[in-house]
């Protein structure tokens, strides 16, 4: 049975992915991204990020359906390559709307970039980062001293965010985490839980002697100055599940995998 619509096939550089591109091209056709309906990936989550902000930047946004030829996959299907075509038409959709990163540098140079599963801003040296936080246009903290700080959305919640003690939130709660890394003041802090309508302001309080870089999934801008983080409603993704590997309820059972 072979696939009855236009998908392109992309796949990582690894041997592995390599070799499953060639197995699935003779065993389908494939047409060009420029005249795909849907895209398949071959890869790990990090390739996964790869091919969706490459769909990003050349605004050729299409459904990906992912399998897994890497480490976690947490957004991929099973990698199996007999019985793709009835897979695909009974994949189960969801719709994710990546973050937008306004960053201003201390040169003054400002720099945008979406992000699908968070933002991060890291301390650049050994000393830690002062940070003013906002939400929603207030001061909700004067000063957080840090080795960063994390807005993640739901299908990032359990990524970086969850490595960093914040919480999981279940995909379509219209929330985001706002979780510090490391933090030692206000030591006691652990994060907010944030209506995904809310505005996210960061600035850095010693830039040049406390230099930050900020990260938006695998795009970094280093010694930053200011950073503006918000819900990019304009743009929607689509990935495509097995009904049995479904990405909401892969996200509720990690909460409780000890």
């Amino acid at each position: 049975m072979t696939i009855d619509r236009k998908y392109a096939l992309v796949a990582s550089p690894t041997e592995e992915a390599q070799q499953a591109e060639t197995l699935l091209r003779e065993r389908h056709d494939f047409v060009d991204m420029k005249d795909a309906e849907g895209v398949i990936a071959l890869g790990g989550d990090g390739f996964m990020l790869q091919t969706l902000h490459q769909m990003l930047a050349e605004h050729r946004i299409k459904p990906v359906f992912g399998m897994n030829l890497g480490t976690v996959g947490f957004l991929m299907n099973e990698w199996r390559p007999d019985g793709l075509a009835k897979r695909i038409a009974q994949a189960k959709t969801f719709t994710v709307t990546p973050l937008r990163m306004d960053a201003v540098t201390v040169d003054g140079d400002t720099v945008s970039s979406p992000a699908i599963n968070e933002i991060s801003l890291l301390r650049e040296t050994r000393q830690t980062a002062k940070l003013e936080v906002k939400a929603g246009g207030n001061v909700v903290i004067d000063e957080l001293v840090c080795d960063g700080v994390i807005v993640a959305t739901p299908a990032g919640s359990t990524a970086y965010n969850l490595s960093a003690r914040g919480p999981i939130l279940p995909l379509g709660c219209n929330m985001l985490a706002l979780t510090p890394i490391s933090p030692f003041r206000p030591r006691r802090w652990r994060g907010a839980i944030l209506p995904d309508t809310t505005r996210i302001a960061f600035r850095v309080l010693e830039p040049l002697k406390r230099p930050v870089s900020a990260v938006a999934d695998q795009h970094e801008v280093r010694d930053v100055a200011t950073v503006e983080v918000h819900l990019d409603t304009s743009l929607t993704l689509s990935l495509m599940f097995d009904p049995e590997h479904a990405l909401d309820e892969r996200i509720a059972r990690e909460q409780f995998i000890v």
